[in-house]
């Protein structure tokens, strides 16, 4: 924790004609990670964001006092020596930031038609149940989970390589990932799985990246897997706990963050050969100078709207024509005052979709007629107080219902502001009586215990995330957005930078690194340079489903928690 002699100074009511080291736009956690980079190595750093609270995806927000995440459903790689955490701790956030563990036997859980998988977070349990269900895949098990392993720990090194010897052996230490780079995840399951159910089973995540396996990278998809080889976490406290950690690390080095303030254009000086980003102009007409500009937007918010397209050279307009942004959400919020887990929740996530082709199914939920069936074709479900146990008051319960669609079912509403049309809140009632059809079969009697319910559509998510098309993560992760193919850090305008789930990957930890490689980039160090581990920093990881060895103070705050909901009901 900092000293009182380091409390961070009080921004300025107004900045204009303000100079900085680096303005960062966006305060989605990749341009949270470069501001505690930079301002620690003694930059003046400005975060401005459109929203009235920080973090992007990652922010929580609150209905009638019952917390929500929208983009942060679990997190892998957590515990010691694995890259979530040397992440936080080298950060220097560990300490002010925890994690519950999700169920260990069944973090997953695939409802596939009337076929029923857990996933463990053992790699090699996993491993072992899979071979117990499909005995007769056993060896293409073992050497299809080989070769994923295999590539998630190839892909770890990248990042790591520095010097002349290690840059020209990167090719034999990577040599799979380069192998089965230019391939896709159903052409790649198809050398080595035949059993259709296996194949869905393995494929289960793939809603992780929202690409059916004929266009999902095989490279990326193992890069999925390999995140989540030890398991899912959620942090305590929902995201929002990681954006207040990240926002006090800079703003006890007097970086500044500003919310509610939409920046209308990036300014630009022209140089005999290139232009130069020098500062941006806010919508208010205030303009803010600086050496450095990140964008933590997307490609299309970036280039076409902040800088314009008469700027760009024919290569990025062309690219940037001929980018594909990944799907778009439709995300059901509840509070629910019944006995989830009798129910037969716990911690794990619930993955639900008919034992039919997965590329087919993708088809299906991308219809522009979202209302035609009587049933959303494929559901994510889970319960955030089941895996963050110090939220849960004793009573109510929060869970979370995704789907993927395509953005055009949303067409008709897009000329609409914050006040919506009678059609439009008649279309959400319709959709929310459409998500019930599903939960009722997964949780009987759920209807007869709704609280609350809130539905965000891919217009919410273009309003206060201002992604393109509401997309979720970033532009769409196949071949040609991945790797050597994706947006670069350093764009080919001077001085202007980008970061988040376009650049690197998406998902908290590839964007939160992708802001780390950012601000690398701009003080002329490396990554592992920046998130250097010390012994100080140590990230906290507790059981969701087991509280005898919670502390104190965890079970002192879940007590008080609850007696104050049991204390409000009494007064009803």
């Amino acid at each position: 924790m900092a000293s009182t002699n380091n409390s961070p100074k009080k921004a300025p009511t107004s900045l204009h004609n303000s100079t900085f080291d680096t303005i960062i736009i966006g305060s989605g956690v990749g341009g949270l990670s470069s501001g505690i980079c930079l301002s620690r190595a003694g930059q003046k750093v400005l975060i401005l964001e459109q929203h009235d609270v920080p973090g992007g995806w990652c922010h929580s927000f609150y209905l009638d006092g019952h917390r929500f995440t929208p983009g942060v459903h679990y997190v892998g790689l957590v515990g010691k020596g694995l890259s979530t955490s040397e992440l936080y701790e080298g950060l220097g956030i560990a300490n002010e930031i925890a994690f519950y563990r999700q169920n260990p036997e069944a973090f997953e859980h695939c409802w596939i038609g009337n076929e029923r998988f857990d996933y463990p977070a053992d790699f090699k349990t996993f491993e072992n149940k899979l071979i117990e269900r499909f005995p007769q895949e056993k060896k293409n098990i073992i050497k299809y989970l080989n070769l994923v392993t295999n590539i998630g720990k190839q892909l770890d090194l990248i990042p790591k390589v520095r010097g002349f010897w290690q840059l020209i052996t990167i090719p034999f230490r990577t040599k799979h990932m380069g192998k089965y780079a230019p391939f896709s995840l159903k052409r790649v399951m198809g050398w080595y799985i035949k059993d259709p159910l296996l194949q869905n089973i393995l494929n289960i995540q793939v809603g992780d990246h929202g690409l059916p396996p004929a266009k999902a990278s095989f490279v990326f998809h193992s890069a999925i897997m390999h995140h989540y080889s030890s398991g899912g976490f959620y942090p305590m406290g929902g995201g929002g706990a990681i954006v207040k950690a990240m926002t006090n690390a800079i703003k006890v080095k007097d970086g500044i963050i500003k919310t509610s303030t939409l920046v209308k254009r990036i300014l630009l000086e022209n140089g005999k050969k290139k232009n130069k980003a020098i500062g941006v102009e806010l919508a208010n007409g205030d303009q803010i100078f600086a050496n450095n500009i990140i964008s933590n937007a997307d490609p299309g918010i970036t280039y076409q709207k902040l800088i314009g397209e008469e700027h760009l050279s024919k290569r990025l307009k062309k690219k940037l024509h001929n980018t594909t942004y990944s799907c778009t959400s439709l995300m059901l919020f509840l509070v629910v005052d019944m006995d989830v887990k009798k129910a037969g929740l716990d911690s794990g996530n619930i993955w639900r979709i008919p034992n039919v082709n997965m590329d087919d199914l993708h088809s299906d939920m991308q219809k522009n007629d979202i209302l035609e069936d009587d049933e959303f074709p494929g559901m994510f479900i889970s319960c955030t107080t089941l895996k963050d146990p110090i939220s849960y008051d004793g009573k109510h319960h929060t869970l979370e219902a995704i789907t993927y669609i395509n953005y055009d079912a949303f067409k008709a509403f897009e000329g609409e502001d914050i006040e919506r049309s009678q059609a439009y809140l008649k279309f959400k009632e319709q959709l929310i009586t459409k998500f019930f059809v599903t939960l009722e079969k997964v949780i009987p009697g759920i209807s007869n215990h709704v609280v609350l319910k809130e539905l965000g559509t891919p217009l919410t998510n273009k309003y206060y995330i201002n992604t393109t098309r509401g997309n979720v993560y970033g532009t769409e992760k196949t071949l040609k957005h991945i790797g050597p193919f994706a947006y670069k850090t350093k764009s080919e305008i001077d001085n202007l930078y980008m970061c988040g789930a376009s650049i690197v990957s998406h998902g908290v930890a590839g964007a939160s690194y992708s802001g780390v490689q950012t601000a690398a980039a701009i003080l002329g160090s490396h990554q592992d340079d920046l998130i250097k581990n010390t012994e100080d920093q140590h990230l906290r990881v507790f059981e969701a489903e087991d509280d005898t060895n919670y502390p104190d103070w965890m079970n002192k705050k879940i007590e008080l928690k609850q007696t104050k909901t049991e204390a409000k009901i009494r007064q009803i």
